[in-house]
């Protein structure tokens, strides 16, 4: 049995070896050619999996240690037998801390220093996007939620969607997309990136998206790059706080520029959320092959800190120093992102 693993996932060297071959290749490197005679793959956001990468070997398992899975073409692995599983909530704390930290910059850039009368409005009330949801009621915020795809499973109530919905609990009503537009000074997203389907989320916020904006003063994108039209966030008014960009990992340095704010995708790179990923990968392999690998226990919860202040979140992580590391030189964004220190997520 062989293994191909992405040489970046931590903590996962030597716990699989027992039980197969495993090679850790760069992400560059996990080619047609490299994975022919892998019968697993464990992989990150890097890695498109698809016919090109998949047709003619035997792969029948592939991990993702990511919350998403928009770099796996699902419905070839469904009809190719191949069976997929990713780490659904694995970062959700740390990415939450990340969209803090970028809003405590950002009033202190602004000269706020409260949150008092500012509204924040939460696109995507997944792992994320609760977590976003509590702290920010807890801080002071005035928060909407506009959720369509989970307003829409929750009305109706059967166990399956319960369970899906997992640690994701929320205290409180769906809005509409337009009213966070007529009523948020903050809008973070924070959904999947589907192009098809009922609600699909690439150029969510678009021209019409931001031309539909009252008084919204930040926009934040800390889940997929191409959710927000970059060439038109450029052209907008407002701030933006990003960290996913449109054209990874050749962003536009004018948007770069702009952002007051601005990271190499490392929102949800804490040192507990990459443990959580590899712990969910350790996991999955258990469940599918029979094994019986040992899979560490994370201390800190995945749902984050049960009490925080923005003071404590904005001392847990220095935002700026990441933001003036890639505003120094743009074409360091994968390198930036590959050689990054996981940081440790907010407690309390």
């Amino acid at each position: 049995m062989k293994i191909i693993v992405d040489s970046h996932i931590p903590n996962i060297r030597g716990k699989i070896e027992p039980r197969a071959e495993v090679v850790y290749l760069e992400p560059g490197d996990i080619t047609r050619e490299a994975v022919r005679d892998a019968d697993a793959l464990i992989v990150r956001t890097r890695t498109r999996c698809d016919a090109a990468l998949l047709d003619g070997s035997r792969v029948g398992f592939i991990g993702s240690a990511t919350i998403g899975t928009d770099h796996i073409d699902l419905d070839y692995c469904g009809s190719h037998g191949i069976t997929v599983r990713n780490a659904p909530g694995c970062n959700a704390p740390a990415v939450a801390q990340w969209v803090f930290c970028a809003i405590t910059a950002w009033m202190r850039h602004r000269g706020l220093s409260s949150p008092a009368g500012l509204t924040l409005g939460i696109v995507g009330v997944g792992h994320i996007g609760s977590i976003v949801a509590r702290w920010g009621r807890e801080l002071g915020f005035t928060v909407l939620l506009n959720d369509p795809p989970r307003e829409n499973m929750e009305n109706v109530e059967t166990g399956e969607n319960r369970e899906k919905m997992g640690d994701c609990s929320i205290d409180g009503i769906f809005s509409p997309l337009d009213e966070l537009q007529r009523r948020c000074d903050i809008i973070t997203f924070h959904t999947p990136l589907t192009r098809d389907g009922q609600w699909p989320t690439w150029h969510l916020c678009d021209q019409a998206f931001l031309d539909g904006l009252d008084h919204c003063r930040l926009i934040i994108d800390a889940a997929r790059g191409p959710i927000a039209d970059n060439a038109a966030l450029l052209g907008w008014h407002g701030d933006v706080a990003l960290d996913c960009w449109e054209n990874e990992p050749n962003i536009s340095r004018e948007l770069l520029e702009k952002a007051i704010v601005a990271t190499p995708h490392i929102a949800g790179y804490s040192a507990e959320g990459k443990q959580r990923g590899t712990a969910m990968m350790l996991e999955a392999l258990n469940g599918f092959y029979g094994w019986d690998i040992p899979v560490p226990e994370i201390a800190a919860p995945a749902t984050g800190a049960p009490d925080v202040t923005l003071e404590g979140i904005a001392a847990s992580y220095d935002i700026m120093a990441d933001t003036a590391a890639l505003k120094a030189d743009a074409a360091a964004f994968e390198p930036l992102r590959n050689t990054y220190r996981h940081r440790p997520e907010y407690r309390h």
